[in-house]
């Protein structure tokens, strides 16, 4: 620490040089930090997905129903402990912009197969007794000002009654708060939903499925799939963990992507780093010189070259990763309905602690070595 004011003091040598080597160090980790919220953002889903649920769907695609009769027939597998179903609703409020996710989903299963939307006994009863009730996320309650009690008319983009209206007028029965992030959905009941539509009755989605053991998944899945084998809908199941992570692998494979941009990134932030660590390197030559003539040892100079690296690259880094959970934070608010678990994850910083050392030495590598291996006879002669 008694170096770190000398240290200081050569960082400001050259205020340009070292501002927009500061600048480019910054942008690569706010890339970075951007890059691994997104990646979070596609894929975070899965992560938080129950490793004991399965999610049976047509085999063609997801968009193609299922006969509501499937739903008892899978019931009937062993290793099955609960099965509900539910239909993708499309959910408009107001305004075509003000998108929700919505489900009609099966509710007296509901709480069997998702513990982890919480709700007291009395809203769980409310919600269940009311056929137009709905629950909704704390998210999109807050998001609209909604609150118990309160009507409200979804529109769907896809669904329309046998009157010819696309709405449906919800009572919101409860607000929950789910632990796995999922506060932006509003559910409501499936045989409401059923009753009005004027096309598709009595048939899902798909069917969700709870296991008792989640190590036999792979073999309850292929039981089940070969219930409805050569018929007329063939079945698709998987773990809800690959269901999500199907999704996401429609865009591509993200991580490959993520790491590929990151590597370029700071590649070129290497290249400036050592660049401008070089160029101080040449024009202190002499000052080196004189400090070994004073009694710096080979080891000290070298170490603070060394430090010099790391200290502007950690205060790059540490700008940049700021601004990066700064601009998530933003981006959480205006996004929620689309990215429940937009955030930048926690992993995030210790990768770029790691960072910030491995690019600062690889920076400093070449200056560290002249400077090492510098004589100070050599270094006064250039003087």
């Amino acid at each position: 620490m008694k170096y770190l004011p000398l240290l200081w003091a050569n960082l400001q040598r050259k205020r340009m040089r070292t501002s927009l080597t500061l600048a480019s160090i910054v942008i690569a980790f706010l890339l970075f930090g951007m890059l691994r919220t997104l990646q979070a953002a596609l894929t975070g889903g899965a992560d938080l997905a129950g490793v004991d649920r399965l999610m049976t769907i047509h085999k063609v695609a997801l968009i193609n129903p299922l006969p509501m009769a499937y739903a008892n027939r899978v019931r009937a597998v062993p290793g099955v402990r609960a099965v509900g179903w539910q239909n993708w609703f499309g959910g408009i409020y107001q305004d075509d912009r003000n998108q929700i996710t919505t489900f009609a989903v099966d509710v007296p299963t509901f709480f069997d197969l998702y513990t982890e939307y919480r709700l007291t006994d009395a809203q769980r009863k409310a919600w269940e007794d009311d056929r137009a009730g709905a629950i909704v996320g704390k998210a999109v309650a807050e998001r609209f000002g909604w609150k118990v009690g309160d009507k409200i008319p979804l529109r769907s983009n896809i669904w329309t009654q046998k009157n010819g209206s696309t709405s449906w007028d919800l009572n919101i029965s409860a607000i929950f708060d789910a632990s796995n992030g999922d506060n932006s959905s509003v559910y409501f009941h499936y045989d409401y939903f059923n009753e009005s539509r004027s096309f598709g009755k009595d048939t899902i989605g798909l069917v969700n499925v709870r296991i008792k053991d989640p190590q036999q998944a792979g073999e309850i899945a292929r039981t089940i799939d070969a219930m409805f084998a050569n018929s007329s809908t063939e079945t698709k199941t998987s773990t809800e963990k690959a269901f999500i992570q199907g999704f996401a692998n429609q865009m591509g494979n993200i991580g490959a992507l993520v790491s590929a941009v990151a590597i370029a990134v700071f590649f070129t932030m290497l290249l400036v780093t050592a660049n401008t660590m070089g160029q101080s390197i040449r024009e202190r030559i002499s000052e080196i010189g004189v400090m070994k003539t004073l009694g710096f040892s080979g080891f000290t100079v070298t170490s603070l070259v060394f430090a010099e690296s790391l200290l502007i690259t950690a205060i790059g880094g540490a700008i940049g990763l700021a601004l990066a959970a700064m601009a998530s934070s933003g981006l959480a608010q205006a996004l929620q309905q689309y990215f429940p678990t937009l955030g930048v994850p926690a992993g995030t910083y210790l990768i770029g602690s790691v960072l910030i050392v491995v690019l600062g030495g690889l920076a400093a590598a070449i200056p560290c070595a002249q400077a090492w291996r510098l004589k100070i006879v050599d270094a006064l002669r250039k003087n």
